[in-house]
């Protein structure tokens, strides 16, 4: 039996490699998101411990406010310089060196563009001199007010050289000052950067002045331990000697923290790459079923014989699943290599993307490989168990007659199908609204799994009348009739083929329907919500948002024309406890007079500088009134004490507490990153943006422009995340595609007599491929039919859900669904070349001879 196996198995090499291609895509997803992982997570394990190679003991004040990345970034409290000489003192330190190290320096390149970083920090620090680790390649140190070195990464980002003048803005200083760069550093192993950071150093003074906002300051301190000092006791006795306000770690911790936090990041990538991996190995399971359910109705003669021969019902089966095995393992070693490479290339292009962060080898963890083989071989033998226990009900007697595969009542696969969709449906609404008791996400994930299962093992009861619909579209010429006939042969097979199809177009479609409703509801409610003709904004490239200097509001109140100007202030603070999103407005007339904010209680129009505002829902879920008063801790300075002085309607353009202008200061970014301008009535926007705009030249991070496009802006982002999704479920669509071919391969193989017959009978081989093509057409044409009904189904349950968070709108996108019922088209015609070439080179007395 198991010969007999391995030969059957080489004698039908094409269309089992049909199916593994399958599996082998569906396995690359898999071991390529590990080995991406373990290669990046590496990289930056490497990275951190070559950045805090000269720091034996690291001490930095203890940040007023946590926030998590989602957050923003987080932002400690600077150490006066005094506490250098209090480290100093310590037994056992060597030496002690202030150290100035904030995110928020950003060059001016030469096309008068600011340099963006999107992930790496842009560092600006003091000069400490050159060290084992940074090196001058170019040039010398900063020694003047105005000088500055860069690292050799960013200099060539920015197209400048030494001796040039560069325009830099700053953490607390968003209008641009010039500086001569006098230095270009490097690192050691021929690296132009650390991690993909850009860095820009400053005199000491200057970078206190301008990254930390005040003189006589540092970030941090580095200290080196006196020989004979092991690092664990110099942190335990700098610990003890300042106190429990201060954070002191060895150079170890702080680069194991470092990586701790960006593999953090990357696990979060990783279970997206895995998602789109399940993805594509559900629609694979669709494909192999239907590849195994056509072998064993074509080997039904030579099953039954085998069962004639003495082959128990057991060795039947275990014929199938040996050749499923076969088949998986065979697909699980060429998706792991694939995978390797994949995830090799997504890595170099993150690389790339990073700013030439500098990779570890490659190399490929135990995860990648058992989760290739687990994966390739149990979806595979799954796939297969149905139609081998198919194979093991074939009557002995099928061997000595002419057997046709008859239809099977479709009575159990339709009430099966019902009670999964259902179950689908009650994961769905359980997820969606709320009620999955802490796993809304894998609730949901399982409700849409149920749904497509279901909605395939509904799909035959349907696919025979909508087959025949859209086949009639074709029926104008003989082979169009034959080929609607033969996509309706089959229900079962059919309804297969287009569920493959289907899952990819629906995640699609869903997806669509979800993030265009997204973006029309905030272009809705903006239009209505905000009465600002323009408005000042940059579009955000890394964790830090733009912004801009502050003395831009001030002049652009005296143009003529303007009636009204807001600076928007935002941070996250502590609120009793709780860590909270907080604004401050420059004009608190532009709550009511902008963004048509209504008052519930007191005075919204002014705030004092010891009051504050508040949303209504935040006010009641804080218990608070006119009056209450409210301790907040800001990223800067001490905690302070507001009373409540108005309460607004809350809605989702207004912050959930609003703090007075001079608040700002201590915020993280000091400066304004929003910018509001409401125009006296007949005034023209032309005639007053350009004027805005001339105010700006000292902020390139930012423009003025108006409502519309100002508002086509911020939703630009959920444009680059649609086509991120549609390109990963494009690996969904292509699988699908080779379910279609190796249908109809095997179809055409299955009919091969009936094929002779046609062909002697008059049909010539131009309309064999037509009518090959017309199959095909109409197949894909029902999965994506299919697909765009069960994706809007999907899309419009979330958008339903989602519209206490402000998506109120559904919108349909019907030139999409076209274009994917037109691209399904076009899948048939490119599935259909090669059966269809095959099928028109049937030798025809061949053909009718054949058994």
């Amino acid at each position: 039996m198991f010969r007999a196996t391995l030969k059957s198995l080489l004698a039908r090499k094409v269309r089992l490699i049909l199916s593994g291609l399958a599996v082998v895509l569906g396995v690359m997803f898999v071991s390529g998101a590990f080995v991406l992982t373990d290669t990046l997570g590496r990289s930056f394990d490497s990275i951190f411990a070559d950045a805090y190679s000269d720091v034996d003991v690291n001490v930095a004040a203890k940040p007023r406010v946590q926030v998590n990345e989602m957050e923003g970034e987080q932002t400690a409290n600077p150490l006066p310089a005094a506490v250098v000489e209090r480290v100093t003192q310590v037994p056992g330190v060597a030496s002690a060196t202030g150290v100035v190290a904030a995110d928020g320096a950003r060059i001016i390149g030469s096309n008068g563009k600011v340099v963006t970083s999107f992930g790496p920090p842009q560092l600006g620090e003091n000069w400490t001199g050159e060290g084992e680790l940074l090196r001058l390649r170019e040039g010398r140190a900063p020694q003047a007010e105005d000088e500055i070195v860069i690292n050799k990464a960013l200099a060539t980002a920015a197209k400048v050289q030494v001796g040039q003048k560069v325009g830099v803005l700053t953490a607390f200083e968003s209008k641009k000052r010039d500086f001569t760069l006098v230095g270009v550093v490097g690192y050691s192993g021929d690296r132009d950067s650390i991690g993909g950071a850009n860095e820009v150093f400053f005199t000491t003074p200057v970078a206190q002045r301008l990254m930390l906002g005040e003189p006589d300051v540092f970030s941090n301190i580095t200290v080196r331990a006196a020989g004979g000092v092991s690092d664990e006791t110099l942190r335990d006795d700098v610990s003890r000697a300042l106190g429990a306000d201060f954070e002191v770690k060895t150079g170890e911790q702080l680069a194991a923290d470092a990586a701790g936090g960006l593999k953090e990041g990357l696990s979060f990538f990783n279970k997206i790459l895995l998602g789109f991996a399940a993805v594509a190995l559900l629609v694979g399971t669709f494909l192999i079923l239907n590849t195994f359910s056509i072998i064993v109705a074509q080997r039904t003669r030579e099953l039954a014989l085998m069962r004639a021969i003495g082959a128990s019902g057991r060795q039947i089966i275990g014929s199938v699943v040996l050749e499923a095995i076969a088949v998986g393992l065979i697909a699980s070693v060429l998706g792991l290599a694939a995978g390797i490479g994949v995830g090799a290339l997504l890595a170099f292009l993150f690389g790339k993307f990073a700013g030439g962060l500098t990779l570890a080898g490659i190399g490929v963890p135990a995860a990648a490989v058992i989760g290739a083989f687990a994966v390739g071989l149990v979806i595979t033998v799954v796939a297969a168990l149905l139609p081998a226990l198919r194979a093991s009900r074939i009557p002995p007697i099928a061997a000595m007659q002419e057997v046709a595969t008859p239809d099977r009542p479709l009575t159990k696969v339709t009430v099966a199908g019902s009670l999964v969709t259902g179950v689908g449906a009650v994961l769905l609404f359980l997820g969606l609204s709320g009620n999955a008791g802490g796993q809304t996400l894998s609730t949901i994930l399982g409700g849409v799994l149920f749904a497509f299962i279901g909605v395939a093992l509904l799909t035959p009861l349907i696919s025979r009348p909508v087959v025949s619909l859209l086949g009639a579209i074709f029926s104008w010429s003989v082979p169009g009739k034959l080929g609607r006939l033969n996509s309706g042969r089959n229900p079962r097979r059919t309804a297969i083929t287009a569920a493959a199809l289907m899952v990819g177009i629906a995640l699609v479609t869903g997806v669509t329907v979800i993030l265009d409703s997204a973006k029309g509801s905030i272009s809705a409610l903006a239009q209505d919500t905000i009465k600002a003709e323009l408005v000042i904004a940059g579009v955000q490239g890394g964790p830090r948002p733009p912004s801009f200097d502050p003395g831009v509001l001030d002049r652009a109140k005296a143009l003529p024309g303007v009636q009204l100007v807001d600076g928007e202030y935002g941070d996250m603070a502590k609120i009793d406890g709780e860590s909270t999103w907080v604004a401050a407005s420059s004009d608190p007339a532009s709550l009511r007079q902008i963004f048509g904010a209504k008052p519930t209680a007191g005075d919204i129009d002014r705030i004092g500088p010891t009051q504050m505002l508040a949303s209504s829902d935040t006010a009641t879920s804080r218990g608070w009134s006119v009056g209450s008063t409210v301790t907040v801790q800001l990223t800067r300075g001490e905690a302070r004490t507001y009373t409540v002085s108005g309460i607004y309607e809350s809605s989702q353009l207004t912050n959930p507490v609003t703090l007075p202008p001079a608040a700002a200061k201590n915020f993280a970014i000091p400066q304004p990153i929003q910018g509001f301008i409401q125009l006296a009535p007949g005034t023209r926007v032309s005639d007053v943006q350009p004027q805005v705009e001339a105010l700006l030249a000292d902020s390139p991070e930012v423009s003025v422009a108006d409502r519309d496009a100002f508002i086509k802006q911020q939703t630009s982002s959920l444009d680059g995340l649609l086509t991120m999704i549609q390109i990963l479920l494009a690996l969904a669509i292509v699988i699908a595609v080779l379910g279609i071919i190796n249908t109809l391969a095997l179809s055409v193989l299955e009919r091969t007599r009936e094929l002779g017959l046609l062909r002697a009978i008059g049909l010539r081989r131009s309309q064999t491929m037509g009518m090959i093509t017309v199959e095909a057409v109409v197949i894909s044409v029902f999965g994506a039919l299919l697909g765009v009904v069960v994706g809007t189904g999907l899309g419009a349950a979330v958008v339903e859900a989602l519209k206490d968070e402000g998506i109120t709108d559904l919108i349909l996108p019907w030139g999409q669904m076209g274009v994917f019922l037109g691209l399904a088209a076009v899948i048939g015609v490119v599935a259909a070349v090669l059966p269809a070439i095959r099928a028109a080179r049937i030798n025809v007395l061949g053909a009718i001879a054949h058994d």
